[in-house]
């Protein structure tokens, strides 16, 4: 019973309109299915209320929703705005109230994160929350419950935070019946039975067994997921089965698993053990900014590790930095800075990368200059307007493999404005501020003018 809406077009070889309602209407021209109930909201306090309304409207709809998205109409505009990490500025979420029920807390639980963080939930009562069944829930922390004095029996609110994740509000203390136990924090990891600690300003509780097998598990599936390494075919059930066999004590005993042996598990054909062979192998093509990221290292996400990856081509070169040089990467603070020289001293990470390069999962960033060449760095740009016969993507790459840096805001260090047809604010800001603007043209010159000299 699966159906699809459309809502955007990705490339075209035609002239598309250039605003979201004139695309819908395009898109329903040509046959495709579009959102019935999208609407234009003339100003920001009408986008507002039309959100305000959908609140009441969501459960007419024959499917489930969690929220309306805002998006600004002026397509050009949009791509303007640019892109952080994978989220647009060019949109945002607006989010309806969560949905509450309450239900009898059966237990309390304690599950291993992959950084040895300890983090409680909530064994619930089965109960209905937005069309879901729900029978756990998180209590983030323990001193959460600390503070809310939440106890085994009790009878507790349950929301699920923008209609997906359940987590536990609080306790009903007028349902208490006086047999309600008291929660007190495990002083050992559930899994491998050592010493907890918690680290100084911190709230969480830690297991700091580099050997704790839920820690290894976790680390391996972040490892290998699909934001990171992407080997397709690795999922949890797999590396449960592969880590409690004793095949992988960390993630470099992936590429040296045997084919014979993985055979011999019950529920690993040939074909199968192949095609997973296969994609650990595939995944040393993988880039280096993929790899930082898989590492898990604190603090250090997509972003990060793409910053990380272009600034010290690989893994060698990153694991001599020093705070400092984290430190003047823009987007780096000191506690970022700090967990990554921290997890490169770290003497069992020292060996994992040791061996990581031994089975040859050690992939290198190429520099801007040998991508094209350096004509443009230490120089800024920021690109506006519909520019004709190019798209954003090709100025963009024509800009950075040349060692320029394209940002989506004009500042007094701007180096040139690069300017389309229907351009913006922007054009005037340039204009105030000084700064240069040149046509596409001219940005294709540029490589060979004498400006650059």
């Amino acid at each position: 019973p699966l159906r699809i809406l459309c809502y955007t077009i990705l490339q075209s070889s035609d002239p598309i309109p250039n605003t979201q309602v004139e695309r819908l209407e395009y898109l329903k021209g040509l046959g495709f299915p579009v959102p019935e109930d999208s609407e234009f909201a003339g100003n920001i306090e009408e986008a507002a209320a039309k959100c305000e309304a959908w609140i009441e409207k969501r459960d007419k709809l024959t499917f489930e929703i969690d929220g309306v998205v805002v998006k600004i109409n002026e397509l050009d505009l949009s791509d303007d705005l640019g892109i952080v990490g994978k989220d647009p500025r060019g949109a945002i979420a607006f989010k309806f109230p969560a949905q509450e029920v309450t239900t009898k807390l059966l237990e309390i639980g304690v599950k291993v994160g992959r950084t040895g963080v300890l983090t409680p939930f909530a064994v619930l009562e089965p109960s209905m929350i937005g069309g879901v069944t729900v029978s756990q829930a998180t209590l983030h922390n323990f001193d959460f419950i600390a503070e809310k004095d939440i106890r085994v029996g009790d009878r507790v609110r349950v929301k699920r935070a923008g209609d997906v994740i359940p987590y536990v509000i609080g306790p009903i203390l007028d349902a208490r019946k006086g047999n309600e136990q008291e929660f007190m924090p495990p002083i050992f990891c559930p899994e491998c039975k050592e010493p907890v600690s918690r680290i100084e300003g911190e709230v969480a509780l830690y297991c700091n067994n580099p050997e704790c097998p839920e820690k290894v598990k976790r680390q391996i599936a972040h490892f290998v997921s699909r934001e990171t390494l992407d080997i397709v075919g690795l999922g949890v059930k797999i590396v449960d089965v592969l880590v409690k066999e004793g095949f992988v004590k960390d993630v470099s005993d992936l590429y040296k698993l045997d084919r014979e042996e993985i055979i011999e598990l019950e529920g690993f054909a040939e074909k199968k053990v192949d095609n997973l062979l296969e994609a650990i192998e595939a995944s040393k093509n993988q880039t280096l900014d993929k790899l930082i990221f898989a590492l898990g290292i604190k603090g250090v996400g997509e972003v990060a590790s793409t910053d990380l990856a272009e600034t010290f081509l690989d893994l060698e070169s990153l694991s001599k930095a020093k705070q400092e040089d984290i430190e003047s990467l823009e987007g780096f603070g000191p506690n970022i800075a700090e967990e990554v020289v921290s997890w490169f001293a770290d003497e069992a990470n020292i060996s994992l990368l040791n061996e990581l390069k031994y089975v040859g999962m050690w992939p290198v960033q190429e520099k801007a200059q040998e991508l094209g060449s350096n004509e443009f760095e230490g120089l800024t740009f920021v690109i506006t307007g519909t520019l004709e016969g190019y798209t954003r993507n090709e100025i963009r790459e024509f800009i950075s493999s040349r060692g320029g840096k394209v940002t989506s805001s004009i500042s007094k260090n701007t180096s040139y404005l690069v300017l389309g047809e229907n351009a913006g604010s922007k054009l005037q800001k340039a204009q105030s501020l000084g700064t240069k603007i040149i046509n596409v043209d001219e940005l294709l010159l540029l490589p060979e003018s004498d400006q650059l000299r």
